[in-house]
């Protein structure tokens, strides 16, 4: 007798039990059909995404922290992990640069203001300054100071990424100065921490619908849809350029690393719409990293350039900017030279550099570009208000996808990518992850000892000092046994009484 088929409900019923993916999507598509017809119930639904989006970030810090001082100690190599933090920045600034030329020449071609000739005394400037909170973009100085870290508590209690990867990167260097025989516990106990912060990561990631329902309905509760109508030149033009971007991306993935960004796409799906919903990168960022180490970056690529990629690498914003700017321009009627173009491409170089964590981040690069033009009033910044959310998806997916590219262009370029097992990871070939019994890519090496080192003090497995074959757990010290052990395992014990 053949099996029985279950119906169509219960398949629906079992797919929304079992997929993320599924579950976001419908609470996508519930979020804007409550924000629509309930607009002022639905703006009282923020903080089920904000109340997610702050879950996700207590454990971003500490997770960063683990991932790249087990990064570093399981490299055994400081001078690489060097070389992988100069590789990702010349990556960033490659990429960024190349977002910010596309975004001028697709505003020139297309002029998105044109014609709209708006007096810059109309605007309410003072909406601006109520959306940055009265904020500035540091300087180059105060950027640096800021990634120095005052406090080691300090830096995890106020989620300072930038100070928390300095924390990570010399407790990584003292790990191997001192050696594993002189600290042994210490690895396998931030190993742990490790295991236990994703695990929390796994509770939290059960309330995303909820967060995308919340975030969703605000955002069309708040500012409707009719403002798509009224910027749709604007809006097309940003999305239609991100889509141009997204394909170089895909090229350049392909050619660095013969990887497809379409299956990565698939692969990450579940993230991807989790970010679209909550318009925030953070919130997936560390299922990212985990899924980005099973598909076969090392984890010290992993834990360096994603997430200095969320202060550098912010080609999603870079993208808009370099619109927005020009827009402005020419809504107010303003025609900048190729001289002022130019001029914008270097400021925004430097001033998308800073935006991360920063309320209003987008208005205040664009008000410090306008003021550097000298052409351009600051308060027609005014003019991208109505716009700038609606703008998050296309910004959040960039951005993202650009981090994740980076990732997988480094690792490749500084050797630490299996690319065999990326291809099977990516095309759903193999689901294993690196702690299945696996060796992440590149064996480890010995920390802060020659091999065999442990086994002449006669420190064993404890230390963990003996290197150990590939794909081949580490014994523990209880499966070390005397012959004499093997032969009473093998007789039986006698009964009792």
């Amino acid at each position: 007798m053949p099996p029985s088929v279950p119906s169509l409900p219960r398949r629906v019923a079992g797919t929304l039990r079992t997929s993320l993916f599924a579950q976001v999507t419908c609470a996508l598509v519930l979020g804007i059909v409550v924000g629509k017809l309930w607009p002022d119930t639905a703006t009282a639904l923020q903080p089920l995404g904000d109340g997610f989006t702050r879950l996700i970030k207590t454990v971003i810090s500490p997770l960063v922290f683990c991932v790249v001082v087990v990064g570093i100690a399981k490299a055994g190599d400081l001078k690489a992990f060097g070389r992988i933090g100069v590789k990702a920045l010349i990556w960033f600034e490659i990429a960024s640069t190349a977002a910010l030329v596309i975004g001028l020449v697709a505003a020139n071609v297309v002029g998105p203001g044109k014609g709209m000739n708006v007096d810059p005394s109309s605007l309410d400037a003072a909406a601006v300054e109520e959306t940055t909170g009265g904020g500035h973009l540091p300087t180059t100085t105060e950027f640096v100071l800021n990634a120095l870290p005052q406090s080691f508590v300090g830096a995890f209690a106020e989620n300072e990424l930038l100070q928390v990867l300095i924390l990570a990167c010399l407790v990584g260097a003292a790990l191997l100065h001192l050696g594993h025989t002189r600290v042994p516990k210490v690895l396998p106990a931030i190993e742990q921490a490790q295991d236990i912060i994703f695990a929390v990561v796994g509770f939290i990631m059960r309330l995303a619908p909820l967060a995308v329902f919340g975030a969703m309905a605000h955002l069309v509760g708040n500012y409707g849809l009719g403002v798509i109508r009224t910027y749709a030149k604007l809006i097309v033009l940003c999305y239609v350029a991100a889509a141009l971007f997204i394909v170089l991306l895909a090229v350049a993935l392909k050619l660095v690393t013969g990887l497809s960004l379409w299956k990565f796409l698939r692969y990450i799906r579940e993230e991807m719409l989790l970010a679209l919903g909550t318009a925030s990168t953070e919130s997936v960022m560390p299922r990212v990293m985990q899924k980005l180490r099973r598909a076969g970056a090392r984890d010290d690529a992993v834990g360096l350039v994603l997430p200095t990629g969320y202060s550098f690498n912010l080609d999603g914003a870079s993208l808009y900017l370099s619109i927005g700017t020009l827009f402005i321009a020419q809504a107010v009627g303003v025609d900048l030279n190729l001289g002022q173009q130019i001029t914008v491409v270097l400021v925004l170089m430097l001033t998308s550099k800073g935006m991360a964590g920063i309320p209003g981040s987008a208005f205040l690069a664009l008000s410090a570009t306008a003021s550097s033009l000298g052409a351009i009033p600051a308060g027609a910044v005014a003019l991208l208000l109505g716009v700038d959310r609606i703008m998050d998806s296309m910004r959040v997916v960039t951005n993202l996808l650009g981090n994740c590219v980076a990732v997988f262009a480094v690792s490749r370029w500084e050797g630490a990518l299996d690319a065999d097992r990326a291809k099977k990871v990516l095309a759903g070939e193999d689901t294993s992850t690196p702690d299945d019994g696996e060796k992440d890519v590149g064996a480890e090496k010995a920390l802060g000892a020659e091999k065999g080192a442990g086994a002449e003090k006669g420190l064993g497995a404890e230390t963990g000092t003996e290197a150990q074959a590939p794909g081949i757990p580490a014994q523990k010290p209880n499966d070390l046994k005397e012959p004499k052990d093997l032969k009473e395992l093998k007789e039986p014990a006698p009964e009792a009484g």
